[in-house]
């Protein structure tokens, strides 16, 4: 497993069928932030697009989160969110680690939420939530290394 004690760059992936959000953060600070969100047909981004952050951003690192049930257990979606990590070490040849993802999706339209009910209106757009969600398993891993494992 990478030395979390190391400084080094990461990004961190919320797979979906539809979109993939995105987020970078580094060690030194232990902060991650929001990218964007990735269009993705049945679950395939355009790696090009992918290329270019990962260019951009230059990580060591990259983190998927993993969608388990509530009991732990697997569904299909992570079984696919496996696949995409191992696409993601195998054309772009970086470490990648699985990092538990129950909740961060809820956490992040709690946040939106938020956000929104203090601004004027509060409508919020939740399909915007993904580049968040990204950045919550981003953190969550910054807060406790050990929660990464191999797809």
């Amino acid at each position: 497993m990478p030395d979390s004690k190391k400084h080094q760059t990461l990004m961190a992936f919320d797979y979906g069928l539809r979109q993939i959000g995105v987020a970078h953060g580094q060690t030194l600070t232990s902060s991650a932030e929001g990218v964007g969100i990735l269009k993705a047909s049945d679950g395939v981004p355009n790696w090009d697009q992918v290329h270019s952050l990962l260019n951009e951003w230059k990580p060591g690192l990259l983190l998927v989160g993993l969608p388990l049930n509530m009991d732990g257990s697997e569904s299909e979606l992570s079984r696919l969110a496996r696949k995409f990590a191992r696409r993601l070490h195998g054309r772009f040849n970086l470490d990648v680690l699985m990092v538990d993802e129950r909740l961060t999706s809820q956490d992040a339209k709690s946040s939106l939420r938020e956000a929104g009910s203090s601004r004027e209106g509060g409508k919020v757009d939740l399909t915007k939530i993904d580049h968040l969600a990204a950045a919550l398993i981003l953190q969550s891993w910054l807060d406790q290394p050990s929660l990464g494992q191999k797809p």
